[in-house]
């Protein structure tokens, strides 16, 4: 699939990068990705790869916009309170770029409706807040070898992993009991923000084959001392997900 003269120009600063070239947006004008839940985290995200030039955004969301989601959700504003949130991205992020196609699903993912929800993408990127539905999309995308952008926010506080079937643990190895849910999450705008951005790095470096992944490796950023680490992570033989990928 070839460049047109407007692709050329709108992704240049992207384009003269080492190792990206043409070569590189060729691929992300041939991807697809998924981003679950357009939340804090997806607002940021869904932004980030529209504009990078990502060929397929599916977007998967069931909640209506909130005026307590505004401090984070960056995607929406007040006018939007009380509209679907994948109605209102779409018509932003195509204003964005109206280059790309932009699949709005206003359904809720469970372990029935995930297959036709998130769909046969390149890479679905984490913009959930709730751990059963997360685990939903974990084990559909492992068991459909879809790499998977986890990240979780809360406070100043935040993770990100990356799981590709078949060379690296899934969610459930590194969670095998099911996290205790939080009622109303308390966050600061900062940090969805900050994790986002990293995962759109991270999926766009998968997909450009450029760089190294967070694969067997979970990075966690604490915002309120200003620290990063990052921790290995091992497969479980004995998970019930990816233990026979």
């Amino acid at each position: 699939m070839s460049l047109s003269q407007q692709e050329l120009e709108r992704y240049s600063r992207q384009i003269i990068m080492n190792r990206w070239g043409t070569e590189g947006q060729r691929k992300l004008k041939n991807s697809a990705v998924a981003v679950v839940g357009v939340g804090g985290l997806g607002s940021t995200s869904s932004i980030l790869l529209a504009a990078a030039g990502i060929g397929k955004l599916v977007l998967v969301d069931e909640d209506k916009l909130s005026l307590s989601d505004l401090n984070r959700q960056i995607l929406y504003s007040s006018k939007d309170v009380g509209q679907f949130k994948v109605k209102v991205a779409r018509e932003r992020l195509t204003a964005l770029n109206p280059e790309i196609e932009i699949l709005a699903i206003n359904k809720e993912i469970t372990v029935d409706t995930v297959s036709s929800t998130v769909g046969k993408v390149d890479i679905a990127v984490d913009g959930l807040d709730n751990w059963k539905t997360r685990f939903a999309v974990n084990d559909y995308c492992v068991k459909s070898c879809i790499p998977f952008v986890h990240a979780g926010v809360s406070q100043f506080y935040g993770q990100i992993t990356t799981i590709i079937p078949g060379k690296g643990p899934c969610l459930r190895c590194v969670f095998p009991k099911e996290p205790t849910e939080i009622k109303v999450n308390p966050i600061f705008s900062g940090t969805p923000s900050a994790l986002a951005s990293l995962q759109v790095m991270e999926a766009v470096k998968y997909l450009t084959g450029i760089g190294k992944p967070l694969v067997g490796r979970m990075l966690f950023i604490d915002g309120e001392e200003m620290t990063i680490e990052t921790a290995e992570i091992t497969k479980n033989p004995n998970c019930p997900t990816c233990s026979k990928i």
